[in-house]
């Protein structure tokens, strides 16, 4: 279960961000040769927000499926878009070929991308925490949240290797190659995917009666824990845009290459993969919120120390401050996020409260702040990321705020309405709330 969940979301993360490294490195060359190699490459990055805000589209679309028809079926379904829609753009034919109906093309199936990788994180984390027992959902949680960034290592990684080729094999069929690997990835994926039972909580009550628009439910109910939801999470993300976006723009300010910068970011997060089994597993022992808390308390203490230390032009100190940052700080929230969000919603509902929140605070985090972070630090004279580190500080003290008035959701029951309500039915086994969800 938890291998399946893993793999999946690697996999679709690895088809969404390969998009990025192949915007910046080639698809000026190959699919907007008729503007100049600056405007080309402004343009094809332009592409990636289509991708981005597709994202919120795919939670709202799929998770209304999710939560009617189940979620082993929106799982299978968004694989299957991710990874054909990625080997697809592998097969595209240039602009020298078709002219402008390449760019259009490729930006179609970026759409397709968005879509698909919006519906897939709330499947994955429900499919391994609505199978977990009781005092376990945080460990089998993770195995999600650790799916994102191994799809972004080994995205950068076949990336790196492909770059390494001549010019112009690389631009003529080398790019190529790491988007028909999706189709082998995809093959792998599915025969997980198609193997693992529907969870049990949606089987459970499958026969009772369902939203018609989930939602709207989602809103009309519960605006309050949607709010914290998103802005619980999206100082995290804030800082996976600093630290892991504009950090490579910001190197040759700091005296050190982008590529010594990508390097950095990318064992980071290697680290951050092994240590997300730990502080979700940690929050099953000592509850969401303290683990949550710490981490967004820890990222406003070291965000200015973590600008010092890259100030100094030193690899040494460059990597040590992204690797304390991402293995050891941001990963308290990533890895503790899904099941805090799994069990703050009700079954009926859960796969789109789930995707809807996570999407948003992803386009308002690491979507929008690598922005922000750029143009705070050309408004303030281009010399010095204090400012950045001002922004990155307020963003999670913003966080911090929401995240004090989550409630604790540790020992909640997954099929009681609210975390509050399964508190409030063990205090009073007669109460309503112990019957489920009435309305």
């Amino acid at each position: 279960m938890a291998l399946s969940s893993y793999l999946g979301t690697m996999m679709e993360y690895y088809d969404f961000l390969l998009y990025g490294s192949a915007a910046a490195l080639v698809f000026n060359k190959v699919f907007f040769t008729d503007l100049s190699p600056l405007v080309g490459t402004i343009v094809s990055l332009a592409t990636l927000a289509t991708g981005h805000f597709a994202r919120i589209g795919g939670a709202i679309l799929f998770g209304h499926f999710g939560d009617r028809l189940g979620r082993k079926t929106v799982m299978v379904t968004t694989m299957t878009i991710m990874g054909l829609s990625s080997g697809i753009i592998g097969l595209l034919p240039t602009y020298a070929q078709v002219g402008s109906l390449a760019p259009v093309l490729l930006v179609l199936l970026r759409v397709i991308q968005g879509i698909a990788v919006g519906g897939e994180y709330g499947g994955a984390v429900l499919m391994t925490t609505e199978h977990a027992r009781d005092g376990r959902r945080g460990r089998f949680g993770s195995a999600a949240a650790m799916g994102a960034p191994s799809g972004s290592v080994l995205s950068y990684g076949i990336m790196f290797l492909v770059a390494s080729l001549p010019t112009p094999d690389l631009v003529s069929w080398g790019w190529r190659i790491p988007f028909l690997g999706s189709f082998v990835l995809l093959g792998v994926g599915l025969y997980f995917r198609s193997r693992v039972p529907e969870s049990p909580l949606f089987v459970r009550q499958r026969s009772e009666s369902r939203p018609v628009m989930p939602i709207v439910a989602l809103v009309r109910r519960y605006p309050r824990h949607v709010v914290q939801a998103v802005f619980f999470q999206a100082g995290a993300y804030c800082g996976q845009g600093v630290f892991g976006v504009f950090i490579i723009s910001y190197a040759p300010h700091a005296g050190f290459s982008a590529k010594t910068a990508l390097l950095a970011v990318t064992f980071a997060q290697i680290a951050a993969i092994a240590t997300t089994p730990f502080y979700a597993t940690l929050s099953d022992r000592v509850g969401r919120k303290p683990v949550v808390l710490g981490g967004i308390i820890a990222t406003a203490l070291f965000t200015y120390p973590c600008f010092l230390l890259v100030d100094t032009g030193s690899t040494v100190a460059v990597v040590a401050a992204l690797f304390v940052y991402f293995a050891a700080i941001n990963t308290c929230v990533m890895a503790v996020a899904p099941v805090l969000l799994t069990e703050l919603f009700p079954t009926e509902i859960r796969y789109t409260a789930v995707s809807t929140t996570y999407q948003i605070a992803q386009v308002l985090g690491s979507g929008l702040s690598p922005l922000a972070a750029a143009a705070i630090f050309a408004a303030t004279g281009g010399t010095s990321a204090v400012w950045v580190a001002v922004f990155m500080i307020a963003a999670a003290v913003v966080s911090g705020g929401f995240a004090c008035f989550l409630p604790e959701t540790r020992t909640s029951d997954l099929a009681a309405a609210t975390p509050s309500a399964a508190d409030s039915s063990r205090r009073n086994p007669n109460s309503s709330a112990a019957v489920g969800l009435a309305e």
